[in-house]
């Protein structure tokens, strides 16, 4: 059974990445069809204390954007068992809010970071806010959700080369950096396999001035990211320097996959690239019982299929884009 939950909050978003949304955005979800905070806790609940579920992430869109996610987060942790608790988000607006989100029980946050220079972060985001999220960073480690984990795409001919900046960057303020594949989720549908960035190229771009070692090979578990020291390295603690490298695509960890997603209009997923959805919202807002409602999200996890088959002839991208889906 899956005991990592991704709780979409919101489908909008305050950015418009290149490679998850048009210039224009989206067409956002309706105010009726959002799960209310009452909902969302209702099924946040049924799943720690019915379904096994040890670890709540907060995702998007951007889920700052969630008039509400103070008290959602404070009414999480206060659940028991108390799950642990974590945000997915671009940092934006989180200078003001981290000091509330940790005394609300937050854990510990992951930001997308994808450069370090204002004019590369305008072309990937469309927006000038690169300085908002670099203060984001310092409030989250300041108010101790930490480890802060920051999360980097890189995009062939835009940012490829800011590979070894970033990982200095996150070294000497204490982040662990997390390279991801780019994946087939953008709302355009132009994710080509040709043009993504491999996590064997990364790789390339980070040994050309780094010597890495691999970390975590035999206790990796469920962990997504590939670990390795960053040999002659050390955060500002004096502990290891790290880095992780996502191979999503190259790389697939479906085996070992502990995952489910809600979206914020309650529907289960039960793989980020599945195409098919189960309705949790129906069954609460038709007064199904906690078990009913239980039995129908173990039916949606059961029915997981093996791996997500990017490299199958017949995959089939989701209708839903990233920011619809959460991370």
């Amino acid at each position: 059974m899956a005991t990592d939950l991704r709780v979409s909050l919101t489908d909008r978003c305050n950015l418009r990445c290149t490679y998850c949304m048009p210039p224009e955005g989206l067409e956002w979800l309706p105010k009726p069809e959002l799960l209310t905070d009452d909902e969302l806790l209702r099924l946040i609940r049924i799943g720690v204390t019915r379904l096994g579920i040890t670890e709540v992430r907060f995702t998007g869109g951007e889920p700052l954007l969630r008039r509400g996610l103070v008290d959602i987060v404070s009414r999480t942790t206060a659940l028991s068992p108390r799950p642990h608790t974590a945000l997915t988000t671009n940092a934006i607006g989180l200078a003001r809010t981290a000091s509330a989100l940790a005394e609300a029980g937050l854990d510990r946050v992951n930001v997308s970071l994808d450069t370090l220079r204002p004019d590369v972060f305008e072309t990937l985001a469309r927006r000038r806010r690169l300085d908002d999220v670099l203060a984001g960073l310092a409030a989250a480690a300041d108010a101790g959700l930490t480890p802060v984990k920051v999360n980097a795409v890189l995009m062939r001919g835009v940012n490829d080369r800011e590979a070894p900046e970033l990982l200095r960057h996150c070294i000497a303020h204490g982040y662990e950096l997390r390279f991801i594949e780019q994946m087939p989720l953008d709302a355009q549908h132009g994710w080509r396999r040709d043009t993504m960035i491999t996590a064997d190229e990364i790789l390339r771009l980070l040994e050309g001035e780094f010597e890495l070692v691999p970390a975590d090979a035999d206790t990796r578990g469920s962990a997504p990211a590939e670990l390795f020291h960053v040999r002659g390295e050390a955060f500002p603690d004096g502990s290891p320097a790290t880095v992780g490298v996502i191979g999503s695509v190259t790389r697939p960890f479906c085996g070992a996959c502990d995952r489910v997603r809600l979206t914020a209009d309650g529907q289960v997923r039960n793989c980020l690239f599945a195409r098919e959805e189960s309705d949790l919202r129906s069954l609460l807002r038709g007064g199904a019982t906690d078990e009913e409602i239980a039995a129908g999200w173990r039916a949606a996890v059961a029915g997981k299929r093996p791996g997500h088959g990017i490299d199958d002839p017949s995959f089939l991208q989701p209708a839903r884009p990233m920011s619809a889906i959460g991370g």
